[in-house]
């Protein structure tokens, strides 16, 4: 029998992992390090923690309780990131509500969560007013308002954010409570159906941001966050706590930089005023923002940039490294809280040989601390991790998410078996490293074998007059499924890049040996723009319903 902890002293303290904890190491090291908001506010660490414990004390006074959900519907800010932590340190439950969803969807998250009180931009005001009669149990509406200015409120709107700050007071005493209480909940959206809800405890939180600094803190050659850092998000904050990087940031006691609404052109100029390091966002904001960089001249030399969402092509990765972007992908998903994994270089940048290194930077990467990731067959049995054996990738972390709220049937979908199951395909190396090939949907079979859409698109990406790429199945009677290309071009390359371009493109992978003759797509076409969801992945689901 495992030897028991003596009885512990009656005094002694159990140390409950609440989220309160996250600030004790910056409220003794780092009260005088800035808190930005675009060009609109600047503030001390020490004025962050007293105007999170006056939200606290505000929200309070307006009746709400332990366990109400309080519904939050901003742009990227120092206002979330004070309702980050006062809102689930007083014990109730935060929503970060998808602003991106249609009017419907936003409506339905917010009674399926029944949010009690909401706290909203000023531009949002115009989607509120379709929707308000339809949440009546939502008592309290608080004015978000980048330059309050002092005037009569709308109608149904009962206080503004600052306003209540003032009259509120420091100081407030947060209780010790279970730690598996909810702090967080939000809505991930599927192919179909309405949105689902995931939540997350205090212990996950705080679990899951200790991992991600560890993770990003043990990098040897780049590819990490620390101390000396100045962090700006580019994953909006209502998206998995904007991978739950502001936690992060905040016990690291590092500059935060918050940008609001997101225009490339601005960030840039942001990321260039403040100094900023480090960064995170998809695919496409990193494609954005190289694009405007291009055409104002922005340097983007030395900014560690983790891209995540969806897969980080090889052409795009090589493109941000000969802007000097430290460019690296993540891996992880709403249910999983999302960080499973991070691509970090074990040679230093230069020891590789270039499309080594591109290639390992391009991977979904190695498992953070206390994350078990498996690749396992149909029948749930784990395969081997060498590099071959293709398998649906599945997990256990201390921070992924219990259940759907509500929704038991999804549930036990999602956890059969005992582990999540991310409905991604790929394979894991002897040292480790995750490589994803798919989405288990995203696979295109033809003629009995399956082709990866995901390998392609990084081929397509190389070509330099491809700009975006998309790889979808098209239906074939003969094979059941052909991969078809839809391309967007650079704009220098809108006139001369041909379909044959792109098919030259993968038969040189063909003609190496690394994918088979039949990947070379059978339709290739040239698009402006490719789907995105809410969140800015490419919408495969709605390219498949229009093109395949």
């Amino acid at each position: 029998m495992p030897v028991r902890i003596e009885t512990p002293a009656a005094n002694a303290y159990r140390y409950p992992l609440l989220i309160k904890q996250l600030l004790h190491a910056p409220r003794a090291t780092a009260l005088r390090q800035e808190i930005v908001y675009r060009s609109i506010r600047r503030h001390a660490y020490q004025d962050l923690f007293a105007r999170i414990d006056r939200l606290a004390s505000g929200l309070a006074s307006l009746q709400v309780e332990q366990g109400e959900t309080v519904a939050v519907m901003d742009w990227d800010s120092h206002r979330y990131l004070e309702c980050f932590f006062a809102i689930p340190m007083m014990g109730a439950v935060l929503q970060t509500v998808n602003v991106r969803l249609s009017p419907d969807q936003i409506a339905f998250t917010l009674q399926h969560a029944a949010a009690r009180l909401l706290l909203i931009h000023r531009d949002f005001l115009p989607l509120w007013a379709t929707i308000r009669d339809r949440l009546p149990e939502l008592r309290t509406v608080v004015l978000l308002d980048d330059e309050p200015t002092g005037g009569p409120l709308p109608s149904d709107i009962d206080t503004e954010y600052e306003a209540l700050l003032e009259r509120s007071t420091a100081g407030f005493e947060y209780e010790d409570f279970d730690e598996n209480a909810v702090a967080t909940t939000f809505y991930t959206t599927g192919t179909t159906g309405d949105p689902k809800g995931v939540c997350f405890s205090h212990r996950q939180i705080v679990l899951h941001a200790l991992a991600v600094l560890g993770a990003c803190g043990g990098a040897a050659h780049g590819q990490s966050f620390r101390h000396g850092d100045v962090y700006m998000p580019m994953t909006p904050m209502f998206h998995v706590h904007a991978w739950g990087n502001p936690y992060v940031a905040t016990l690291l006691g590092v500059k935060q930089v918050y940008p609001g609404r997101y225009v490339p052109e601005e960030l840039l100029q942001l990321r260039q005023r403040e100094g900023v390091t480090y960064s995170h966002c998809v695919p496409t904001i990193l494609q954005m923002l190289m694009e405007a960089a291009d055409r104002t001249g922005a340097d983007m030399a030395g900014w560690k940039m983790c891209i995540g969402g969806s897969a980080l092509s090889v052409g795009l990765a090589k493109a941000a490294l000969q802007r000097g972007i430290d460019v690296y992908a993540g891996y992880g998903m709403s249910e999983t809280g999302p960080v499973m994994s991070v691509s970090r270089l074990l040679d230093p940048p230069g020891v590789l040989p270039e499309s080594v290194e591109l290639e390992r930077r391009c991977r979904a990467g190695l498992p953070v601390p206390l994350v078990d990731l498996r690749i396992v067959d149909p029948s749930g049995t784990a395969m081997p991790h060498d590099g071959e054996a293709i398998g649906e990738v599945v997990v256990r972390a201390p921070w992924t998410t219990p259940c759907y709220v509500g929704n038991p049937e999804a549930s036990e979908e999602l956890w059969r078996g005992g582990y999540l199951h991310t409905q991604d395909v790929g394979s894991i190396d002897a040292n480790g490293y995750l490589q994803l090939t798919d989405r288990i949907k995203d696979v295109i079979k033809t003629g009995g074998e399956w082709i990866s859409s995901l390998t392609l698109e990084s081929l397509i990406s190389i070509h330099p007059g491809v700009q975006e790429v998309a790889v979808v199945a098209l239906s074939d009677a003969r094979w059941g499924e052909r991969p078809h290309a839809l391309v967007v071009p650079r704009v220098e390359w809108r006139n001369r890049l041909t379909a044959d371009d792109v098919r030259d493109q993968v038969g040189m992978a063909v003609a190496a040996g690394t994918v088979p003759r039949y990947a070379i797509p059978e339709r290739v076409t040239f698009v402006d723009t490719l789907d995105k969801t809410s969140v800015g992945k490419i919408n495969k689901r709605l390219l498949r319903d229009r093109y395949g």
